[in-house]
């Protein structure tokens, strides 16, 4: 029973469980809060807000819970969405904190956000032939499959208009460092879609490290190396622009500049490694003392999940 609950489990979610230290338990840093917006950084691994199904901490809940705690949180006050980042994307993440604030980010959000730029690390290309030049831009629609990742069709699928949805994405990049095995690049938005940098990048044979859904064969910081660095914005209430910045870690460009001639291949890539870890693992789950829940971990659990633990202890 419990090595066929764990293989439901993705190789790459149970590593980090494992060797993640805060996994489940990251941590925001405030950066500007004032009576319109708060900017945070928001760390690798923490979903930006909620979606359908899903019992993960966000940020927009960590946030709430900071000003709770505070005693600043009210209906009118508290944090509102204005954009997301992806669950794996770290970097500066702006929140409205009124409803007035909210409405005009968001109606002018393109005006308003002046400035937007990431950092990534990528793989270089297998086919050197694919190697992009220092600076430029990729114009490519993005779809997406069943998963709701983001891909870039094939011209024939791109034609196909009945099977394949597609949507503009434009994302301007640059050479930071050009490394033997992998680049540091620089990016910005001209649209904000889903999986953009990921997927634009990738179609160009550069799938960032550490992205499993875009089959990277490196994960050198056990996390996706995608970072949102810089947002400067207008604000809504004074007009003035605000400008926050907050660096990837140096070790991005040391890598970058070294090459890493002979990676570890990641768990997701390595299918024995994650059948000897699977096993293991599985091994551990059976034989370590079984945590009791309390009644309000078992109230936001369906009757599903309640089945499985009550068998889980009968065992």
């Amino acid at each position: 029973m419990a090595q066929t609950t764990q293989s439901k489990v993705k190789a790459s979610t149970q590593y980090k469980r494992k060797y993640k230290s805060d996994y489940g338990r990251e941590k925001i840093e405030i950066l500007y809060e004032d009576d319109d917006i708060v900017v945070i950084n928001k760390p690798s691994g923490m979903l930006s807000v909620p979606y359908p199904g899903s019992k993960a901490r966000t940020a927009v809940e960590v946030l709430e819970k900071i000003m709770r705690t505070r005693g600043t949180f009210s209906a009118s006050h508290k944090p509102f969405v204005v954009h997301r980042l992806d669950r794996d994307t770290s970097g500066v993440m702006l929140f409205a904190l009124n409803e007035s604030a909210q409405k005009k980010l968001v109606a002018n959000w393109r005006t308003a956000k002046t400035e937007r730029l990431y950092r990534a690390v990528a793989e270089n290309p297998r086919n050197k032939k694919l190697s992009l030049p220092p600076s430029g831009t990729i114009d490519e629609p993005l779809a997406q499959n069943a998963y709701h990742v983001g891909y870039v069709p094939q011209k024939s699928q791109e034609n196909d208009k009945q099977n394949v949805k597609t949507v503009r994405a434009i994302t301007h990049f640059k050479t930071i460092e050009r490394g033997p095995t992998h680049t540091l690049f620089e990016l910005s938005l001209e649209t904000g879609k889903k999986n953009q940098i990921r997927a634009h990048l990738s179609s160009k044979g550069y799938p960032l490290a550490g992205d499993e859904n875009y089959r990277a064969h490196t994960d050198p910081f056990h996390r996706l190396a995608l970072h949102a660095r810089t947002l400067e914005i207008v604000h809504p209430g004074t007009g003035k622009k605000l400008r926050f910045e907050v660096p990837e870690e140096p070790a991005w460009a040391e890598y970058v500049h070294k090459g890493d001639f002979h990676p570890e291949l990641p768990i997701w890539r390595d299918k024995s490694a994650a059948k000897d870890r699977d096993q293991k693992w599985s091994r551990e789950e059976e034989t370590a003392p079984r945590k009791r829940l309390s009644a309000k971990d078992k109230s936001h659990m369906d009757f599903i999940a309640l089945g499985k633990l009550r068998n889980s202890h009968a065992r």
